[in-house]
């Protein structure tokens, strides 16, 4: 039996899912968060084999609740249910310990064959996102600036492409004023851009943010 945690901030998605996934006699949902924070607590619960996140939600962005998860808890494989496209995020979240990536348009039964892959501590790569791999490692289109942070630098992106202030974000994250400051200089020069306006705008257009 396999114990899968869903995550998502719309109860009809967590509803939805957890119908489907009732069909499956081998699957059991044996618990539910809608936000980061609640992730976490799932998480550390210890009684889920399979986390399913959605990486867009209030309170912390599902990209924080990946990095708090696998920072404490190594081994959980954490499989990304998302509504934005492969192309947005895929290779940057399996970099920093995903262990799979779905657009939330994709075939039901694609995703219970994903969380049987993971959950038996293998990665699962659908073909869109081997695509976008092997057009890395093959050097084939050139990555997208954002594709260049570090984990880190990505959460700091992030809350400045969504109005955060460099004061909040410091509370939010344990970090001091200046180091969040730090990242802020590093993600604009990485990406080229001179103000918090532009990464919004360029979070925007690259449909990193709705």
């Amino acid at each position: 039996m396999i114990r899968i945690g869903i995550v998502d901030d719309h109860a009809i998605v967590r509803s939805g899912l957890r119908q489907f996934l009732a069909d499956n006699v081998d699957f059991r949902v044996t618990g539910e968060a809608g936000n980061g924070r609640e992730a976490l607590e799932l998480a550390r619960g210890g009684e889920v084999d399979v986390l399913l996140l959605d990486i867009s939600m209030p309170d912390q962005s599902g990209v924080d609740a990946l990095a708090a998860i696998k920072a404490r808890f190594s081994d959980l494989p954490v499989l990304i249910l998302s509504g934005f496209p492969e192309a947005h995020y895929a290779t940057t979240l399996l970099r920093q310990g995903a262990s799979g990536y779905l657009n939330k348009e994709c075939d039901p039964e694609e995703i219970a064959t994903a969380i049987r892959t993971v959950a038996r501590g293998r990665r699962y790569i659908s073909p869109a996102v081997a695509e976008l791999l092997a057009d890395g490692v093959g050097g084939g289109g050139e990555r997208p600036p954002h594709e260049l942070l570090s984990e880190r630098e990505l959460q700091v992106f992030l809350r400045l492409a969504k109005g955060e202030t460099v004061g909040d974000m410091a509370k939010a994250m344990f970090l001091s004023v200046k180091t969040v400051s730090t990242y802020r200089s590093r993600v604009l020069e990485k990406i080229n851009l001179a103000t918090n306006s532009d990464l919004t705008y360029y979070a925007l257009k690259n449909g990193l943010i709705q």
